[in-house]
């Protein structure tokens, strides 16, 4: 696919033809988040539209939060130099497929989705990949715009949300791996004792580093994500949430020290549902790695913590990223 980021190749490198409009949609399984980038790279606008479950609802959603938001930019589809999709199950960037994206209503049969949506807009090239994909593209896009120090495209985007997996950028370039499954990170068995695991292990670090595990350890009490509760009582002193806490955050510093170790991101990136906590998750995590670095002068010469920062919020990452990918379409 090349480089991800506009220095290497994309908007303004001054080689092949001059870069267009590119929309990007981030289908999840309540949602479509939508975005217009300009040919420097900029977002333009945003939209976000209900997700509609099933073959007919998901290509006619795709196709109205489209429209949608290049209306709201003022441009017009025939503008497009293409369209990206991020979406969770088995998605086949070559061909434009996805299959098993459960919460969508797809199933096992393999969906042409990316041929279906370009008929649907009119012959507009259309690509489609992994949500944690185009995250991971998103996030080092987004750093890079930004102006933040350091190497933007070395990054892996960590997600913290029902599961556990991370999306990769490594110099510049999406690593998918040989069979799709590259930073599947979550089903890493860390204890063999531990709990059983939906993918047929035990002890995987998705048992203790996800939202669902939080939620398992501190259910929701008061009508507030599990996430929020947990904080809040650990903040006003509760012994037992602080306990949680702790061990929450030093199951996601191991989930960092993993990525770190094997693949040496500069970021890495957390995002997800339990990121959405903020600088509290941050700090929490950061002090772990602190704490676990304390034993082994190796791990301290790797200055962890540093290299952890949260997703933006300012923009909607995954779809920034799903646009950044139209532009190879």
């Amino acid at each position: 696919m090349g480089t991800v980021g506009k220095r290497r190749g994309s908007a303004g490198s001054g080689n092949g033809p001059a870069p267009r409009y590119t929309v990007g949609l981030d289908i999840g399984g309540t949602k479509i988040l939508g975005a217009l980038l300009d040919p420097a790279g900029d977002v333009v606008s945003t939209v976000r539209r209900s997700t509609v479950h099933g073959a007919d609802g998901l290509i006619a959603g795709a196709a109205r939060a489209v429209r949608d938001v290049v209306a709201s930019g003022g441009v017009e589809l025939s503008d497009l130099a293409g369209v990206g999709l991020g979406i969770p199950g088995i998605v086949d960037h070559r061909s434009g497929t996805v299959k098993h994206a459960v919460n969508l209503g797809v199933n096992d049969d393999e969906l042409p989705l990316a041929g279906l949506l370009s008929d649907e807009l009119g012959g507009v090239p259309v690509v489609v990949e992994n949500d944690l994909n185009v995250a991971a593209v998103g996030a080092a896009h987004v750093l890079e715009r930004s102006g933040a120090d350091g190497d933007h495209e070395d990054l892996a985007f960590l997600a913290l949300g029902t599961g556990l997996a991370s999306g990769l950028v490594l110099d510049g370039r999406l690593r998918r791996g040989a069979s799709g499954a590259a930073g599947e990170i979550g089903h890493v068995p860390v204890d063999p004792l531990g709990p059983d695991c939906s993918c047929g292990q035990r002890g995987c670090l998705e048992r203790f580093a996800s939202g669902k595990a939080l939620e398992a350890a501190w259910p929701s009490r008061h009508g507030k994500p599990s996430p929020v509760e947990l904080f809040e009582a650990a903040r006003a002193g509760d012994e037992e949430a602080i306990v949680v806490k702790d061990r929450f955050a030093s199951a996601t510093a191991a989930a960092v020290r993993l990525l770190v170790l094997t693949t040496d991101v500069r970021h890495v990136v957390l995002g997800g549902g339990v990121a959405q906590l903020g600088t509290e998750l941050l700090d929490a995590v950061q002090d772990a790695l602190r704490e676990q670095a304390k034993v082994s002068p190796f791990l301290g010469s790797l200055k962890l913590a540093e290299r952890v920062r949260l997703a933006p919020t300012h923009v909607p990452v995954a779809a920034v990223g799903a646009a950044v990918l139209g532009r190879r379409s």
